[in-house]
C-alpha cells in the first residue's frame, strides 16, 4: 500500500526522497483494480489505481499473461464513464499494456467511437491508441479517418494523426506514403506544431529519393514555412541536401542565401539553427562563417543561459578549424569565464586558449587561475588539454605555462585529472626542448607526494628516460632515490630500475649508482632486490665482466618486440632442463582469436577446430598442429598465422573458413570444414586450389580430410611453394571436393556407396600484409631513434577522396597489417591532420617502424607522408612498394 501522506519538514533532501508511491505491491495494487469492476464507478479512484498500475509498469515490474489480460478487461469496463480525466487515463493504460491481438477487438469498437467523437480530445487520444495497437488489416478499415484527421481543423487532432504517421512508417510503410496529398496540404497549416509533424512525416515518407527531397526544400525555402520548429527542422533537412551534393565550391553551394536569411529570423531558435549549420558546412570559407559568428556573438551577451551556453559551444566547434575566425569574440567570452554555469565558463575559457594570441596568454593565466579551484575534475581536465595545445602552438610561452600546471598539479584532485596534468607536461618536455629540465624537475617534485602508485612508477621510467639526457643529470638523483625509501614495493622497484638508467648513460654517476644500487640489496621486497642484482651484474657493478655499453642500452632501454602474453605462456611450459629458456622461441605474433571455426548454431565447437583448453598461444597450437603433419615438417619455424577467412555465407550447408600460415619459403592453407547436413557424411574431403593467379606460388603438398561427420570440423591443407623471404602474393580459387554419403537417422549408419560432389567457395588471397607480424612497442619513441635514420625511407603520397581522415587511417592500417602504437589509431573528431606509429616485424623477422602524417588536402582529399625505419633498407623499400601499389 502507498503511505500516508504526512506533512513534510523543511528539509530540502527529505521531499525529494519521498514518493507517494513509496512501498506499494503488486499483488496490492491488482486487488484494488476491482474497483474497476463497480456498478457506481468512482473515476477518482479508479485514476489512483490505475496510476500505481503505470507506476509499477513502468519501474520494470513484470505481469504475467493472466495478471495483464484480466488488468485489460478491467480496464475496458471503464469507457462507460464519461469523466474526461479518467478516460484519459484508460488510454494510457491500453497503450502500456499492448494488448494481443485478440484482446485488440475489445477495444476497437470503443477507440472507433471515440475517434468519430464530436469531443477533440477523445478523437485526438483515441487515435494515438488505435495507431499503437493496430495492425496492418485494421489500420486499412481506418485508413480514411486518419486521412481526414490529418486535415482536420483542430489542432490537437491534425498533430495527433500526423505524430501516429511517423510510428505507422516503420511498420506499414506502403499505406502512409498514400497520405502524402494530406500531409502536403497540413504542411501550409498555421498551427505550428501541425506544421512541424508534417514536415517531418513528408520527409521521412521522401527520405529515399533524393531527388523529391530537394523539391521538397525547393519549394519550403521560398518561404511558406511559419512555424519556428518547422523551420529549423527545415534548416536541417537543407543542411543534409548540402552535403549530399556534388558542388560544394564557394560561392556555388546551394541554398546558402536561405540559411544566411535565417541568421535574421525573430526566433531565437532558427537564428541559433541556421548559424549552426553554417559553421557546420564542408570546406566552409571565412566569408560563409562572418554572418553565423556575428549572430552567435550576441547571443554570448544573452541573459538566457540556453544561449550562451550553445553559443559558446558551436564557436567552441568552430576553433577547432577556423581560430582566426573566432577571435572577434574573445572580448565577450572573456566576460564569460566567471559565469554562473561552469559549464559555460569552462567553454568560453578552452575556447579561448584556442584563439588567443602570444600576448594574451599571461592574461588568461591569470584568470584561469581564479576559476580552476571552483570546477569538477571533468571540467579541469579540458581545461588541461587547452593549455597543452596552446603551450604547443606558442613553444615562447612554455615557461609560464608549465608553471601553471605544476601548481596545479599539487592541488587536490582525482586520478584521472591528474594523470590529465602529467601526460600534459610529458608531452611539452618531449616537443619542446626548452621546458626539458624545467618540466622534470615539476615531475620530481610532484612525486614526492604523489598517492598514485601508477602515476608515480610512469613518471620514474619517463624520467630515467630523459634525466640522463639533461646538462645536470645528477640533480635528479636525490629524488629517485628517495622514492626506494618511502614508497610502496612497485614504486620502489621503479625507481631502482631508474637509477639503472642513468648509471649505463651517464658515466660520471655510475660509482655514486652502484653503492645506492648495492643498498637496495637488503630491501625487504623480492621485486627490488632482484631488480639491484640484475641490473648491478649487467652494469659491472658487482665485479663482474662488463657488456659492451651498446648491450647495456639496449637491455635498459630497448623495447620489449614481445608480446607479453606469449611470454608469459611460453615461459609457463617451459620445463627446467640444462638447455636455458630461449626468449628467441617466444612467438612475436600478437594473440589472436584460437583456431576459430564455423559451426551449427547452438554447437560447440570439437576437436582442432576448438579453442585449445589450456593457455598455450594461438601460434603455439598451430605450430603444434603443422609440425605433427609429415608434409610440412621441413618447412620451417612458422613465421605467422592469419585470421580465419570465411570462404562461406551463413547458414549455408557446408561451412568453410580458411587460415593462411606463412613460411620463409611456404605458405599452407588450413581449411575449416564443418558439415552442417545431419543426414550426410562427407569422405576423402579436399580443396582443389586453381593457382593461376598467382604466379609465384607452385602447389607441393596436400592432405585430405577422410571423414566429415555432421556438426564435427575438421581439416584439410593444402601448401604451396613461394621464392624465400619473399612476401609474394596472387589471388587463389577454391573448389571443396568429396564423396556424400546419405546417413539413416534412426540408426546413424552411412550406406556403403557415396556420389562424388563439388561446392564452389569464395575466392582466397594472399596480400602484403600476411607477411607483417602485428608486435608492438612499449615506447615508441625510443623505439624509433634506437633504430636510426640508416635505412630509413621517406616519400610522400596522395589518397584520393577520403569520407573522413579516419576512414583514410584505417585503409593504410589494414594495408600494412602492422601494430598501431600509443592510440594513434584514434583519430580526434574535426581534425585537419594526424600522425599515426606503426610497429611491427617483417618476414624474416625483420623489426619495422613506420610514422604516418595525415594532412587534408581541400575538402576530402588526402595527402600523406610516409616514414619507415627498419633493420634493412630493401624491407623500408617493400613498405613503401605496399603502399604505392595498394
Amino acid at each position: 500500500m502507498a503511505q500516508p501522506l504526512v506533512k513534510k519538514d523543511d528539509d530540502r533532501d527529505d521531499e525529494a526522497d519521498y514518493s507517494p508511491f513509496l512501498g506499494i505491491e503488486k499483488g496490492a495494487v491488482l486487488q484494488e483494480a476491482r474497483v474497476f469492476n463497480d456498478p457506481q464507478l468512482d473515476p477518482r479512484r479508479c485514476s489512483q489505481v490505475i496510476t500505481k498500475l503505470l507506476y509499477l509498469l513502468n519501474q520494470g515490474e513484470t505481469f504475467t499473461k493472466v495478471e495483464a489480460t484480466e488488468v485489460f478487461f478491467a480496464v475496458t469496463k471503464l469507457f462507460q464513464s464519461k469523466d474526461i480525466g479518467l478516460r484519459r487515463m484508460v488510454y494510457v493504460m491500453i497503450k502500456e499494456l499492448s494488448p494481443s491481438a485478440d484482446e485488440v477487438i475489445i477495444v476497437t469498437s470503443s477507440l472507433m467511437k471515440d475517434m468519430t467523437s464530436k469531443t477533440d480530445m477523445y478523437r485526438a487520444n483515441a487515435i494515438r491508441v488505435l495507431c499503437r495497437i493496430t495492425d496492418g488489416t485494421l489500420l486499412t478499415q481506418i485508413e480514411r479517418y486518419l486521412k481526414q484527421a490529418i486535415v482536420d481543423k483542430n489542432p490537437v487532432v491534425a498533430s495527433a494523426a500526423l505524430v501516429s504517421g511517423i510510428h505507422l512508417l516503420q511498420t506499414n510503410p506502403e499505406i502512409v506514403k498514400r497520405w502524402s496529398n494530406e500531409v502536403q496540404e497540413a504542411v501550409q497549416s498555421r498551427a505550428a506544431l501541425v506544421q512541424f509533424h508534417a514536415l517531418a512525416l513528408l520527409h521521412q515518407i521522401r527520405q529515399n529519393d533524393r531527388l523529391a527531397v530537394n523539391k521538397l526544400v525547393s519549394s519550403l525555402t521560398k518561404g511558406s514555412v511559419r512555424s519556428p520548429l518547422a523551420q529549423c527542422l527545415l534548416i536541417r533537412y537543407t543542411s543534409q541536401v548540402i552535403r549530399e551534393s556534388a558542388n560544394t565550391q564557394a560561392g556555388d553551394r546551394p541554398f546558402y542565401d536561405f540559411l544566411e536569411g535565417c541568421l535574421r529570423h525573430k526566433a531565437e531558435m532558427v537564428i541559433f539553427e541556421a548559424a549552426r549549420a553554417i559553421t557546420e558546412l564542408n570546406g566552409v570559407t571565412t566569408r560563409e562563417l562572418t554572418p553565423a559568428i556575428t549572430v552567435l556573438q550576441l547571443f554570448l551577451s544573452s541573459s538566457k543561459p540556453v544561449l550562451r551556453f550553445a553559443a559558446v559551444r558551436t564557436l567552441n566547434k568552430v576553433a577547432m578549424t577556423h581560430p582566426m575566425a573566432v577571435t572577434n569574440c574573445n572580448i565577450d567570452m572573456e566576460s564569460l569565464i566567471s559565469d554562473q554555469n561552469r559549464s559555460i565558463a569552462t567553454l568560453a575559457i578552452t575556447t579561448l586558449l584556442k584563439t588567443g594570441n602570444e600576448s594574451s596568454v599571461d592574461r588568461l593565466m591569470k584568470q584561469i587561475t581564479n576559476f580552476m579551484s571552483d570546477i569538477a575534475d571533468e571540467f579541469k581536465i579540458v581545461v588541461v588539454e587547452a593549455i597543452r595545445s596552446l603551450c604547443l602552438k606558442f613553444p615562447l610561452k612554455h615557461r609560464s605555462l608549465m608553471n601553471f600546471l605544476s601548481n596545479i598539479l599539487r592541488e587536490e584532485g582525482g586520478f584521472d585529472y591528474k594523470k590529465a596534468i602529467v601526460d600534459s607536461i610529458v608531452i611539452l618536455i618531449r616537443d619542446i626542448p626548452e621546458a626539458k629540465e624545467t618540466g622534470l624537475l615539476h615531475l620530481c617534485e610532484f612525486i614526492e607526494d604523489c598517492e598514485f602508485t601508477y602515476l608515480s612508477t610512469q613518471i620514474l621510467h619517463f624520467l630515467g628516460i630523459e634525466g640522463p639526457k639533461t646538462s645536470d643529470p645528477s640533480k635528479y638523483i636525490r629524488y629517485i632515490y628517495n622514492r626506494v625509501h618511502l614508497e610502496n614495493a612497485t614504486v620502489r622497484a621503479a625507481a631502482v630500475s631508474t637509477l639503472a638508467k642513468f648509471g649505463a648513460m651517464v658515466d660520471t654517476l655510475k660509482p655514486r649508482i652502484f653503492v645506492l644500487l648495492r643498498r637496495c640489496l637488503f630491501d625487504n621486497d623480492d621485486e627490488v632486490r632482484d631488480r639491484a642484482t640484475l641490473y648491478l651484474n649487467t652494469l659491472g657493478g658487482d665485479g663482474a665482466v662488463v657488456q659492451t655499453g651498446e648491450d647495456v642500452k639496449e637491455f635498459l632501454f630497448g623495447s620489449l618486440d614481445i608480446p607479453l602474453v606469449n611470454l608469459e605462456n611460453s615461459l609457463k611450459n617451459y620445463e627446467p632442463s640444462e638447455e636455458s629458456f630461449d626468449i628467441y622461441s617466444v612467438p612475436r605474433e600478437v594473440k589472436t582469436q584460437p583456431l576459430a571455426e564455423k559451426k551449427a548454431p547452438g554447437k560447440k565447437p570439437t576437436g582442432l577446430g576448438a579453442p585449445p583448453a589450456g593457455p598455450p598461444s594461438t601460434v603455439d597450437a598451430y605450430e603444434k598442429l603443422l609440425s605433427s603433419i609429415p608434409e610440412f615438417a621441413n618447412f620451417g619455424k612458422l613465421f605467422k598465422s592469419s585470421a580465419p577467412v570465411e570462404l562461406t555465407e551463413a547458414e549455408t550447408e557446408y561451412a568453410v573458413n580458411v587460415v593462411k600460415h606463412i613460411f620463409d619459403g611456404h605458405v599452407v592453407f588450413q581449411y575449416n570444414c564443418t558439415n552442417t547436413i545431419p543426414e550426410q557424411l562427407l569422405e576423402n574431403v579436399t580443396v582443389i586450389v586453381d593457382a593461376s593467379e598467382a604466379e609465384e606460388f607452385a602447389e607441393v603438398a596436400s592432405k585430405p580430410l577422410r571423414s566429415l561427420p555432421y556438426d564435427s570440423p575438421g581439416q584439410t591443407f593444402v601448401a604451396f611453394e613461394k621464392p624465400e623471404g619473399i612476401p609474394a602474393v596472387g589471388k587463389f580459387s577454391n573448389m571443396l571436393r568429396f564423396i556424400v554419403k546419405e546417413v539413416d537417422p534412426s540408426t546413424g549408419e552411412a550406406e556403403d556407396d557415396g556420389v562424388e560432389d563439388e561446392y564452389q567457395l569464395e575466392e582466397l588471397e594472399v596480400v602484403a600484409a600476411d607477411y607483417i607480424l602485428k608486435v608492438g612497442v612499449s615506447n615508441f619513441r625510443n623505439a624509433w631513434e634506437s633504430m636510426g635514420a640508416d635505412c630509413e625511407r621517406i616519400d610522400e603520397y596522395g589518397l584520393g577522396p577520403r569520407e573522413s581522415l579516419a576512414e583514410a587511417v584505417n585503409a593504410v592500417i589494414d594495408l600494412l597489417g602492422m601494430q598501431p602504437c600509443e592510440g594513434t589509431e584514434v583519430v580526434p573528431n574535426n581534425s585537419r591532420s594526424h600522425t599515426c606509429l606503426l610497429s611491427g616485424v617483417y618476414i624474416g623477422n625483420v623489426k619495422v617502424l613506420v610514422r604516418l602524417q595525415f594532412g587534408l588536402d581541400g575538402p576530402k582529399d588526402v595527402a600523406m607522408k610516409l616514414a619507415v625505419r627498419s633493420e634493412d633498407e630493401a624491407v623500408s623499400d617493400a613498405i613503401h612498394e605496399i603502399v604505392a601499389s595498394g
